[in-house]
């Protein structure tokens, strides 16, 4: 092989692309059989003791109000909104009466969307109990 074979302008970010992969892969298997083996496998009565002070606790299982999924996607929607919305504002002159309308016709569907979710109480927090 020559210099000009070997002579690529990536070839260097694919080396350290490389052998952040390899040390990555190797430090996230080594992590989990290390924590495997030092582990405390006993932690049943930690969990349902007392912490400092108040009631005892109650063992239940694990469970993730879904209000958490619906204010996350709901984020997202109106986060997304401001971002089409950004482009839009900065050449508001450039896109002109059909930019505007196109617009209202945006926050429209997202007010839509926004109503239907209030109607179906998405807003409410409730208990899982």
């Amino acid at each position: 092989m020559s210099h000009s074979e070997l002579d690529s302008t990536y070839l260097g970010a694919f080396i350290i692309l490389l052998l952040a992969t390899c040390s990555f892969s190797l430090i996230t298997f080594l992590s989990s059989k290390i924590s495997k083996k030092l582990a405390n496998r006993n932690t049943e009565r930690l969990k349902v003791g007392f912490y400092e002070c108040g009631p005892t606790t109650v063992k239940q299982p694990n469970k993730i109000n879904i209000h958490y999924f619906f204010y996350g996607i709901l984020f997202i929607l109106f986060d997304v909104e401001v971002i089409f919305m950004y482009p839009w504002a900065v050449d508001f002159r450039l896109l002109g009466l059909f930019g505007l309308i196109e617009m209202l016709l945006f926050v429209a569907i997202l007010l839509i969307g926004f109503a239907y979710a209030w109607q179906k109480g998405v807003f409410k927090w409730q208990s899982i109990r």
